[in-house]
């Protein structure tokens, strides 16, 4: 089923998406971008559907065809000081206040949001799969979250970020055993589940 040009007719509608909200490392990303009207791709769809190498052929189409659109990064400190939670809606909200065109209205992934001053806005569950610009939204937030994430892999091999993005692998938890965390892990997490308790009678 093909994803739905816009909520709005008429309107500068935005889509808004963040990646990176489950991890026990890195910084959460967001991105936010408006599409003209019209704007069609039969390959666009949400970011987890599509394979690395479809991601960033349409990561090209989406910037040099979108009317404007921006990244937020909120850094694994602020997400400590402040929760994940608001945290991916500060990454949006960095994101939206770049962008070079103001949106009229606001398209965001999920079900909860923190209001944008002055510009409407419509949550969407599961909204990647179902908007094109949410879904543009999605492949930018995630290939740019994956390019850090890569950065950051060269500095700390043993993590395996490169594969995992930081996410709660078996083989990143078994790395944070054996070589305790980094100054990029999210100290607000639980890096490591309790130890199941044995009771010997």
């Amino acid at each position: 089923m093909p994803l739905l040009p816009y909520l709005r007719e008429n309107c500068i509608e935005c889509g808004c998406d963040e990646a990176g909200r489950g991890c026990l490392a890195g910084s959460v990303y967001a991105a936010a971008v408006i599409l003209p009207p019209g704007f069609q791709s039969e390959c666009l769809n949400d970011s987890k559907q599509l394979s690395e190498k479809k991601r960033y052929e349409l990561r090209t189409v989406i910037e040099q065809e979108a009317v404007c659109w921006a990244v937020g990064i909120v850094t694994p400190e602020e997400i400590d000081r402040i929760n994940i939670l608001k945290a991916s809606f500060l990454a949006m909200h960095r994101a939206i206040e770049q962008l070079k065109v103001k949106p009229e209205h606001l398209l965001i992934d999920g079900n909860r949001f923190t209001p944008y001053p002055e510009i409407p806005h419509t949550t969407v569950i599961k909204g990647d799969g179902k908007y094109l610009s949410i879904a543009a939204a999605s492949i930018l937030a995630k290939t740019y979250r994956d390019d850090y994430m890569n950065r950051l892999a060269e500095e700390y091999p043993a993590y395996q970020w490169r594969k995992n993005k930081g996410y709660p692998t078996k083989v990143h938890r078994d790395a944070i055993r054996q070589h305790g965390s980094t100054s990029y892990h999210r100290k607000s997490f639980t890096l490591l589940p309790p130890e199941q308790l044995t009771i010997d009678f």
